[in-house]
């Protein structure tokens, strides 16, 4: 059962929906766990465990978390001033080991599950290059879907605890509810604390507003998913499984339609997701800001899986720029190297552990980490260039403000995500290097003048198809993108503006989607992450 799909929306929706409305207002996040638990059983089943466990550690260490901070205040009151700093130290060593403690395990079920077989393999390939007759076991697991996604989420948690930004939780139904919430728990937005716990548990009844605006959000998902991502899925595969028969112009035609699927994808989630929270009165962060109309490769990361990014900036950049040796580093680079390229010393230091961290979150992969470097690389790069840039702008009387400047800034970025996506969906490091330079060596327009780019599973009519749709949301991009809000503009309208809207989005999902016998919807390619 995924978000898309039948059972879930004309059946598992509707009756948590009416249960949750036909409950008192008190019990009504009950409603919502049972339904969280259901339906993280039908597509984990006993691996249900894995997020039982992940609840139960932090419930108990985020309230050992508090119990020490309690101590330590009482503690700190009976005291003279001149001991204070020396209790306070005394109990962040307690504090900085109970963190540890759940760090390390919920990492290691993350590391174990997720990571084991790719580690075992590159070792035993180690001793096979070192001529050491030893070979390790490779394990297999099967993992629990959402898992990277969940246990971001509970580390987050118990960090914040420690750093008394939020109170431990001392109902334990509550916390399990933020964990586990249906509708994010295969893809995210990852989710803090303070964002949606407390909305969750107070169980508002669902309103006029919250329930058409929520089936609005969810009719614009499944528009991306049915009419673009599933149409579009046998191309991909073809050109991506059988790349050696295609030339270059048709690998950047599957390069480009990739990105595309994946943006429909994970976006259209993002709005199934978003929009079925609504309806339950929950309001979670945007995970997509217009991401394409980004005029740096930093500038895309801040617009595109912005909860993952929030994680890392707040969980691992910040904290590595912070440490004494950074802050040596920096004072040291602001002295030698000056106030501009000094602090840039240190912050590379935490963006390489941020997009190590990032590619590997990703996956357990070569392929994965090259990812990770490739956006390093740029952004690192993009910082460096800074001020040269704005010096020869300067002196070329170059106005960066003029829309053109930043037609070419968003073009340009544009095809370095393609590139890295096209690193991101090929069967291996090897094989996106050999697809890239095919791309480089052998790039050509004859398999797409030939009409050989019509029969690799999708016709011109699909193209058309798919045309309309994205000029659609393109259009709706830009004028977000402008600051108007979009479904509050149509709420404004007429009833006829109104149904019109509503009935040509319904009827373009019926008419256009992808789906019916032999077609096989593509299951939310988040997921697998």
């Amino acid at each position: 059962m995924t978000y898309t799909k039948p059972i879930f929306l004309v059946l598992f929706l509707p009756i948590v929906v009416i249960l949750y409305n036909l409950l008192p207002q008190k019990h009504r996040w009950k409603i919502l766990l049972l339904a969280s638990y259901a339906f993280f059983w039908s597509i984990s089943g006993k691996l249900l465990i894995y997020l039982l466990v992940t609840t139960g550690l932090i419930y108990v260490c985020g309230r050992w978390l508090n119990k020490k901070q309690n101590e330590r205040d009482e503690e700190l009151k009976k005291s003279p001033k001149d001991q204070k700093k020396i209790i306070k130290q005394k109990y962040l060593k307690k504090q900085r080991i109970i963190l540890v403690i759940s760090a390390l395990i919920l990492l290691g079920m993350l590391i174990v599950l997720k990571y084991s077989k790719f580690l075992g393999t590159n070792i035993n390939s180690l001793f096979e290059v070192m001529n050491l007759p030893i070979q390790m076991p490779i394990p297999h697991f099967i993992m629990p879907i959402g898992i990277s996604f969940y246990t971001l989420q509970a580390i987050s948690y118990i960090i914040d605890v420690y750093k008394e930004k939020i109170k431990a939780d001392k109902n334990l139904g509550r916390l399990a509810l933020f964990i586990s919430f249906f509708p994010q728990i295969m893809e995210g937005p990852i989710c803090r604390y303070d964002q949606t716990a407390n909305s969750l548990w107070e169980g508002k009844r669902t309103t006029y507003k919250g329930l058409t605006f929520g089936v609005q959000r969810i009719l614009f998902g499944l528009m991306k998913k049915i009419i673009i991502v599933d149409r579009v899925n046998p191309l991909i595969l073809e050109i991506f499984n059988n790349y050696s028969n295609y030339d270059g112009g048709i690998i950047a035609i599957g390069m480009v339609l990739y990105t595309l699927q994946l943006y429909m994808d994970f976006s259209g989630v993002m709005d199934i997701v978003i929009g079925t929270a609504e309806i339950f009165g929950v309001k979670m962060p945007e995970n997509f800001r217009q991401p394409f109309f980004s005029k740096t490769i930093s500038e895309f990361w801040t617009r595109w899986h912005i909860t993952l990014g929030a994680w890392f900036r707040d969980y691992i950049y910040y904290p590595v720029c912070l440490t004494d040796k950074c802050k040596k580093l920096t004072s040291w680079g602001r002295k030698n190297i000056g106030n501009y390229y000094g602090p840039l010393l240190a912050s590379s230091i935490a963006l390489f552990c941020v997009w190590i961290c990032n590619g590997l979150w990703h996956g357990s992969a070569w392929s994965y980490i090259f990812f990770g470097m490739y956006h390093f690389v740029l952004i690192l790069l993009g910082r460096i260039i800074e001020p040269i840039v704005k010096n020869v702008n300067a002196k070329l009387h170059i106005n960066s403000k003029k829309l053109i400047y930043r037609i070419i800034q968003i073009v340009r970025t544009t095809i370095l995500v393609f590139i890295g996506e096209l690193f991101f969906r090929a069967a291996g490091l090897k094989v996106g290097l050999e697809m890239f330079g095919k791309m480089i060596t052998n790039f050509s327009f004859e398999q797409i003048q030939n009409g050989t780019v019509l029969n690799l599973g999708i016709d011109i009519h699909d193209f058309i198809i798919m045309g309309v749709i994205v000029c659609v949301i393109f259009v709706i991009s830009l004028l977000k993108e402008k600051g108007i809000n979009i479904r509050e503009t149509i709420s404004k309208k007429n009833i006829v503006v109104r149904w019109s809207l509503y009935y040509a989005l319904i009827i373009a999902i019926i008419v256009f989607g992808s789906y019916g016998l032999g077609i096989v919807p593509l299951d939310p390619m988040y997921a697998n992450f």
